[in-house]
């Protein structure tokens, strides 16, 4: 998203100042984002507008990524490489996975630079930081709603039935979020002070591509460091689950549920603390 200029929000109708107690919560942060909503929400429609302003595809190329990838794949690892796929047809196999990946690392593109992008509505104008990563987070929920719906008519073609499994959508949606906006929030906190992140996102979200069971399944990871595997990356029980809701048509694994629960919210909480503790430094850094 590019800069915004601080004299557009400050037209905007700002609710009333509240003094934060000095070690906020999730819970007191999220009452004071919602007094800010109408702030939020503006932003949210700006990132999408500024996004795709002056592009030919538009919301399309939400879909092109995945759709993308989801070839070279299918091509490469699948027919000629044979990396096997538990039977399911390599682009449903591919695309049900890269579905939540694409979101994770549209959110990370975008949220990431977010603070220093603003740097001139940070310095000016007070409202709570973290608006600006869960904007762009928010934000790319548009992408993720175009390219949900290119994976209807790809299962349409390979005749994969729905089921009361996608149910279970729902649910997962919430953990990708709450996943996308830690790890957004904490690399944003960073970036403000050390630009190497930008430079360094790229190299870890591809390394964390070939570390995540998108290209191949899960089942090819031993079992007895399976555990670990699932611990360590908390995308990998998410990407597994939207493959067994998605593709298999089964309720996802209540251990992989319960994992990518526990790791989403307590990476979230942890990297609240630290956003609203570099925060007090963004003015005079950024």
């Amino acid at each position: 998203m590019t800069q915004i200029e601080a004299a557009d929000i400050e037209c905007e109708q700002l609710p009333p100042l509240h003094i934060v107690s000095n070690r906020p919560t999730l819970r007191t942060g999220f009452t004071e984002l919602l007094s800010y909503r109408g702030l939020l929400w503006t932003l949210v429609i700006r990132e999408v507008k500024v996004r795709y302003s002056q592009t030919f595809l538009g919301v399309a190329w939400a879909v092109a990524q995945p759709l993308s990838l989801m070839l070279v794949f299918t091509v490469f690892f699948g027919r000629f490489a044979g990396v096997p796929s538990d039977g399911l047809p390599y682009p449903v196999f591919y695309y049900s996975a890269l579905l939540p990946w694409t979101f994770f690392t549209t959110c990370l593109a975008f949220g990431v630079p977010s603070l220093v992008t603003n740097s001139s509505l940070v310095t000016k104008v007070y409202f709570p930081r973290e608006i600006l990563p869960v904007a762009a987070v928010l934000s790319a929920m548009v992408d993720f709603a175009a390219a949900t719906l290119a994976f209807g008519l790809l299962a349409l073609i390979f005749h994969v039935v729905p089921s009361w499994s996608w149910l279970y959508l729902f649910y997962l949606i919430f953990l990708q979020l709450t996943l996308a906006l830690a790890v957004t929030m904490v690399l944003s906190a960073i970036n403000v002070s050390y630009r190497d992140v930008r430079y360094a996102l790229p190299l870890v979200t591809q390394l964390w591509l070939y570390a995540t069971p998108i290209i191949y399944p899960l089942s090819v990871v031993p079992a007895q460091y399976r555990a670990a595997y699932l611990a360590i990356n908390p995308m990998a029980p998410i990407v597994e689950a939207y493959r067994q809701v998605l593709a298999v048509g089964v309720a996802p694994d209540r251990q992989l549920l319960l994992m990518s629960s526990v790791s989403s919210i307590v990476l979230l909480h942890v990297s609240y603390w630290y956003f609203k503790r570099a925060e007090r430094k963004f003015a005079d850094v950024i």
